[in-house]
């Protein structure tokens, strides 16, 4: 009696979705690599000032980190100021500003609100080596509400400033967020699963 011949059962090709440009490799790392050569436009040099800050440090500091480096800063370049021009305000108010730019550049973006709020307490903690002030506690709190009244437009600029480049760092990731959004929609939609939806 013959029997009958059975095959062994063949394994089913499994759907999957597709995987993300990072997971992906060979071709798709290729053509990533191709897609950011092309948008460098190797034809036209960049300046010699965004390359200067293309060198520049770039940490990212937690709200807490750069309260605390904004803060320390402007007690140690008040102290400097101090010591080496014997309290010029303007220096202070101008160092004020620089550090306030830095704080707004370097805070991470989870805590960009943070900058515009740390900067005037640190313009005030710094005012204290600077103050005018005689032999008591009551005397130098006096001096520093005077020079901060005195130097009001240094406090308003540094504040301002970090305000600007918060809210345009917040506007560029507002508007990379969503061009991401854009692609995952237009990804989603052409991949084989969209297709057969």
């Amino acid at each position: 009696m013959e029997q009958p011949r059975t095959r062994p059962p063949q394994p089913r090709p499994r759907r999957t979705a597709p995987l993300p440009p990072q997971a992906q490799g060979g071709r798709a790392a290729r053509a990533g690599a191709g897609t950011v050569h092309r948008s460098a436009r190797p034809g036209r040099p960049l300046p010699p000032v965004v390359l200067a800050l293309r060198r520049f440090p770039n940490p990212r500091l937690t709200g807490l980190g750069s309260g605390l480096f904004c803060t320390a800063a402007m007690l140690v370049l008040g102290f400097l100021d101090e010591l080496l021009l014997g309290g010029a305000a303007g220096v202070y108010g101008v160092l004020f500003v620089l550090v306030s730019g830095l704080t707004a550049a370097w805070v991470r973006k989870a805590d960009l609100v943070t900058a515009p709020v740390a900067v005037p307490i640190a313009f005030a903690v710094g005012a204290l080596p600077i103050a005018d002030g005689g032999g008591g506690l009551g005397a130098r709190l006096a001096g520093v509400f005077t020079t901060l009244a005195l130097n009001a437009g240094w406090l308003y600029a540094g504040t301002l400033l970090a305000g600007l480049i918060v809210a345009a760092r917040r506007v560029r990731l507002v508007i990379r967020r969503a061009a991401a959004q854009r692609r995952a929609g237009r990804s989603a939609t052409t991949s084989p699963r969209g297709r057969t939806a």
